[in-house]
């Protein structure tokens, strides 16, 4: 994720916030009349017309946040996003992840992903910075490494289009996490997406290692 998309995520975050305190007394009926959680976040971002990573975030909301002085920081905090952001959500909508999933690398269905990530960077798959070899070779490595714990690859998808590739990599006690998304599906905010949702999956896949972000192909 690169500066500015975590600036845009955290103005998405923001922006919901100072609108739900607008809107406060309609924000908590609709949280009352929620059946759980879920239910919830789906209809403060429904009525708010927020992502769901601001519905979430004014659910989490503590009391403290709702005194002046908070709504004043949180309002400056704003103004700076602002001037430092110039697209909108609009622009980006598939940063806020709704829409995408991550599953599991597969070796035959997802060869073609791999050739064409492949044919673009010239590099191997596994993060060494060595060129490229046979992608078949490749991919039979990386099943192996990912057999023996020591890699996980996930693709990134929108409904049935597969959008890109999130490589983990254990090397040296961290897991090198790159980024890679289609060019026809970059500038959407997909990168932001696959990066924020692969954090769980590598926390779950290699527990108490720290994870490293190297500078996405997206």
């Amino acid at each position: 994720m690169t500066d500015l998309d975590q600036a845009a995520a955290r103005r998405d975050i923001t922006d919901a916030l100072l609108t739900a305190l607008e809107r406060r007394h309609e924000v908590l009926d609709a949280i009352v009349e929620a059946d759980d959680r879920e239910a919830a976040v789906t209809a403060i971002a429904d009525l708010l017309g927020k992502p769901r990573t601001g519905a979430e975030a004014v659910l989490n909301m503590s009391f403290y946040q709702l005194t002046k002085d908070e709504r004043r920081k949180n309002q400056a905090e704003l103004d700076n996003l602002n001037e430092a952001i110039t697209f909108t959500l609009a622009e980006r909508p598939a940063s806020t992840g709704d829409s995408l999933t991550l599953r599991p690398f597969s070796a035959d269905a997802d060869s073609d992903l791999f050739a064409e990530r492949t044919a673009e960077q010239g590099v191997a798959g596994d993060g060494s910075g060595a060129p490229a070899g046979d992608v078949r070779e490749e991919i039979a490595k990386a099943v192996d490494r990912v057999d023996s714990e020591d890699a996980v690859w996930l693709v990134a998808s929108d409904g049935e289009e597969k959008i890109g590739i999130v490589f983990g990599e254990l090397h040296g006690g961290e897991v090198d996490v790159r980024i890679w998304i289609r060019p026809s599906s970059r500038k959407r905010g997909y990168g932001t997406a696959a990066l924020r949702k692969s954090r769980s999956e590598m926390a779950a896949l290699f527990p108490g290692v720290p994870m490293v972000v190297r500078a996405p192909s997206a």
